[in-house]
This record gives structure tokens, C-alpha cells and sequence, in this order.
């Protein structure tokens, strides 16, 4: 019996053995793979995101770029060390800068569905600055003003450092757009008309996007009307002085008092009709913005002034395929302002100008030219007074061939401050203490760019271009002012005559986009 047992019970063991073995040699069924596939309903470079009705593109470029005769990339040197015109001014400035979009869309039953991110990745060569004793510091980026040390030297652009910008994160459906986008009272081309320069006046501009809440309305036939609720502070104000703190090293920077704004209250409210047809298009914009101050002094029962609204209105035109060749264009724009400056001085412009320059007037160590842009002026126990701006801007581009284009652009904008304002201004400690006479005294000024920009394109997606842009400070001062010592820019204490100033650069740039 035991032999039997033994024999049945390895006779069993040899039979589940084999029908393991015969099991694991069978073919398994694979897993279906789902490829990635194309996504044609919103153009090219749209894929499915796998496993879902998504479509998504990845996109961006990648920069390199060189100016020449500014501190910065790019603008002419009106102010601060570039403005200083001295040992310390960079003769060259350099950048390179990644870009990273990513579009995704879903068709619903409300429509498409969409959001967009685009983020920044940049290095920036710094600036030096004077330490107020005849040495200097290098200022890697502007939250490091004392140079590089173990806690900030990689949070700037310093060794192996770099900076991050969030220009666009919106979500867009059924005809509302939320979150960071281009404001509504742009033109199609936001700051640029056809050039790279971001100093550019005489419109609005937030190519780095504004926070917002708009809605679009669609009439057809390439008709349509958006209204927006968007970010009032950074993007849409500029100086709000209170001119009892004015001082007199503050006024030979272009700022006639100390910044005194209060919390944001209300949003600006932005609005446009717009009309795109093969010809070109039409835009009419227009924006509220709230002036909001702070306390007349360092406590709230010193008393405030009153908000004031202020509103800019703008006109946009672009004409596509003129006869002078094939894709050529001309767009123009023209806005005017009352207690909104920022939208003339757009988003990455300017709003204080101090620019030194030579003399030949007896007495005089140098020329100056200073001026300061605002949305408002007050001073202790009195009301806002607004200011008024206006201002165009425009271009023409040629496209010599399918590889070389040409654009010739330029601005001009003018900021006038009325009769109590001047007053306010005038009569402050600041102008004051530089000996400048009310009858020499006017802080009005004009600002006028003129360039021209030059691409080639060897390859598609690959494009040099060589910028070279021209500024002119109109300012109204006259005579001279004893000015105090700037450290920062060398600039000793001392009298200057007080004269418009000139200003050129020029920006080399390689860009491949992808």
C-alpha cells in the first residue's frame, strides 16, 4: 500500500508540475497601447492627451540677446545707472531666457474649454552701483541691493541662478476669460507695434498679463465686444505723490513726493469693441481705474483725500497687405488719459526718467533732465488733482523676402499736470531746496522714441534681429538746480542746467521658436 500511495502521490505532483510549466509557456493577452494621437481641430502641434478627449501643445522659444548702451533688456538708459551716463553704466547688457506654454482644449457642450500657462526661465547680467564711498556693488536682480551673499546669490541672477516670470495662466469658457491674460484694452499687438522694444509709450500694454475676470461677446462677421473686471494695482497705476514728502534728492529722480496709495478697492474696469476683417482691424478700448490714496501723514487721523476715478480711452488700427509688398502692415494707435496713466505708459514703460547729459553753460557741472509720471498729486488737506496724458504709437513693417523683414517704429506721448497740481509740485520742499523758481518750475514733459528693427530668418522658427531705438526727453524745467549727491550713480552735489536729454541703444537677439 505504501509503494501504491507513493506512486499515486508523485504520479499527481509530476501532473501539476507539468500543467504549471504548460500554463506559464502559454501566451499572455498584452495590454491594448494607446499611441498618441494628433488633435486637428485646433490647429498644428495639438495632440489627445492619452486616455482622454484633451487636447494639449506644448510650446516656447528660446532667447539670447545683447543691448547695448543700457542696464537693461530693452530699454534706452533714461534713469538710474543707465540714466547716470557714467563709469558705473553698462556699456552691455546680456539675457538668455527659456519660454514654456501649455495650451489644452476640450470640446463641450458649452464649447471649447481652455486653459493656457506660459512661464519664463531667465538669466540677466546685473548692474553695478555705487556704495557711497567710492566702491561698488554688483546687484544681481531687485530684490538683492547689497550684492551677492549665501542666502540671495542664487534667488537673483547670480552664479547658476536665475529668475522665474508667470506672464499668462487663464482658464477660458463659454466666452468668459479668467485669471492672468493680455488686458482687454490692449491692441492685438499689445507693446509692439512691430519691434522688440518694450519702452515704447502712447498705449496700453500687458504682454506679461493682468488678473482678470472678462467676457467676451461674439456678433459674427468678425464683430466682437468684451467687458473686464482686472488687476488695478502694478499693471494699471503709475505714481499717486503725496508732495508734503517731497524731497529734494526724490524730485532730480522724477518723483515729486512719496507714494501714497491705499488698498486695492475696486478693479478697473476695462472694456472694447473690436472689428477683424482681411483688410486689418479696428479696436475702440476703454478703462476706469480708481485712485485710492493712503493718510495725509504716518497715521490715519491725519485724514485722506477723496478717491478719484480716472479713465483712458484708446483707438487701435492695422492695415494688413498694403501695396508695398506682401504681408507688409501698418498699425497705429493713439490713447488719452485722465488719472490713468499707465494706460499710455504701459505696463513695462518708464514713469520716471533721470538722465544726465553735457553742458556748456558757464557754472554748470553738467546737464540734468528729470520728469515723473502720476495718476494723481495731493498734498496735506487737499484733494486729488489728476493727470492728464496723451499719446500714439505705430509702425510699419516690409517684408523684403520671405527671410528679411524691416520695421520703422515710434511713440510720442505727452504728460500734463494742471494749475494745482503745478502748485502743489512747485512749492514743495524738494523744488525748493534745488533753487528751482516757480517761474522756472514745470513738471509737464514729452517723451518721444524713434527705431528701427531689422529680421532675418534663415530657417522657419529661427530669427536674428538687430533693434535700434532713439529717445527724447522733452522736459519744460529751466535754469539750473543745486542738486544733492546721489551716491548710487557717482553724482556729486553740485549745480546742473536743466535740459532735455537724448538717449540710443541697440539690442542684438537670436530666437528659435519651438
Amino acid at each position: 500500500m505504501k509503494t501504491v500511495k507513493s506512486l499515486v502521490l508523485g504520479s499527481a505532483a509530476a501532473l501539476l508540475a507539468m500543467s504549471g510549466a504548460q500554463a506559464a509557456d502559454l501566451p499572455i493577452k498584452a495590454k491594448p497601447v494607446e499611441y498618441v494621437r494628433v488633435c486637428s481641430l485646433y490647429g498644428a502641434g495639438f495632440f489627445y492627451i492619452p486616455g482622454t478627449d484633451t487636447c494639449i501643445k506644448l510650446g516656447g522659444y528660446l532667447r539670447v540677446e545683447a543691448g547695448f548702451g543700457t542696464n537693461t533688456i530693452f530699454q534706452n538708459a533714461v534713469n538710474g545707472v543707465a540714466g547716470a551716463n557714467n563709469r558705473y553704466s553698462n556699456y552691455y547688457t546680456t539675457r538668455s531666457r527659456a519660454d514654456l506654454s501649455i495650451d489644452t482644449r476640450t470640446a463641450t457642450e458649452y464649447g471649447v474649454v481652455r486653459t493656457f500657462f506660459d512661464a519664463v526661465f531667465q538669466w540677466t547680467s546685473g548692474t553695478y552701483a555705487g556704495a557711497g564711498n567710492g566702491g561698488t556693488f554688483y546687484n544681481t536682480g531687485a530684490a538683492n541691493t547689497a550684492g551677492l551673499t549665501a542666502v540671495n546669490g542664487l534667488s537673483n541672477d547670480g552664479i547658476g541662478g536665475g529668475t522665474l516670470g508667470v506672464f499668462y495662466a487663464f482658464i477660458q469658457f463659454a466666452g468668459f476669460t479668467m485669471g492672468k491674460a493680455v488686458s482687454q484694452f490692449d491692441a492685438p499687438w499689445s507693446n509692439y507695434p512691430g519691434n522688440n522694444f518694450d519702452g515704447l509709450t502712447g498705449g496700453g500694454g500687458s504682454i506679461t498679463g493682468v488678473n482678470q475676470l472678462s467676457y467676451t461677446f461674439d456678433f459674427g462677421s468678425g464683430i466682437t465686444a468684451s467687458v473686464s473686471a482686472q488687476e488695478a494695482a502694478l499693471y494699471g497705476q503709475s505714481n499717486l505723490w503725496n508732495t508734503s514728502l517731497q524731497t529734494a534728492g526724490g524730485v532730480v529722480t522724477g518723483a515729486y513726493g512719496a507714494n501714497a496709495f491705499g488698498g486695492q478697492v475696486a478693479p478697473d474696469i476695462v472694456g472694447n469693441v473690436r472689428v477683424d476683417q482681411a483688410w486689418g482691424l479696428f479696436q475702440a478700448s476703454f478703462a476706469a481705474h480708481d485712485n485710492h490714496a493712503g493718510f495725509f501723514g504716518p497715521t490715519e487721523v491725519t485724514g485722506h483725500p477723496a478717491d478719484k476715478w480716472g479713465f483712458a480711452g484708446q483707438l487701435a488700427l492695422s492695415i494688413k497687405n498694403i501695396p508695398t509688398g506682401v504681408g507688409d502692415t501698418i498699425n497705429l494707435q493713439g490713447v488719452y488719459t485722465n488719472g490713468a496713466s499707465r494706460y499710455n505708459f504701459q505696463s513695462l514703460a518708464p514713469i520716471n526718467y533721470a538722465m544726465y547729459g553735457g553742458s556748456n553753460m558757464a557754472g554748470a557741472y553738467q546737464s540734468l533732465g528729470f520728469a515723473g509720471v502720476s495718476d494723481s498729486v495731493f498734498g496735506v488737506g487737499t484733494q486729488q488733482q489728476l493727470t492728464t496724458t496723451y499719446g500714439f504709437r505705430g509702425a510699419f513693417t516690409h517684408n523684403w523676402d520671405p527671410f528679411w523683414n524691416t520695421a520703422v517704429y515710434g511713440s510720442w506721448s505727452a504728460v500734463k499736470y494742471n494749475a494745482t497740481a503745478k502748485g502743489l509740485i512747485c512749492n514743495g520742499a524738494g523744488v525748493v531746496a534745488l533753487g528751482i523758481t516757480p517761474a522756472n518750475c514745470n513738471p509737464d514733459f514729452n517723451i518721444s522714441t524713434l527705431g528701427v528693427i531689422t529680421r532675418w530668418t534663415p530657417v522657419k522658427n529661427l530669427t536674428f534681429s538687430a533693434d535700434v531705438a532713439w529717445t527724447r526727453l522733452d522736459q519744460k524745467f529751466t535754469g539750473v538746480a543745486t542738486a544733492p549727491a546721489v551716491p548710487a550713480i557717482a553724482k556729486p552735489a553740485t549745480t546742473y542746467q536743466l535740459k532735455d536729454q537724448d538717449s540710443v541703444s541697440l539690442l542684438l537677439r537670436a530666437q528659435r521658436n519651438w
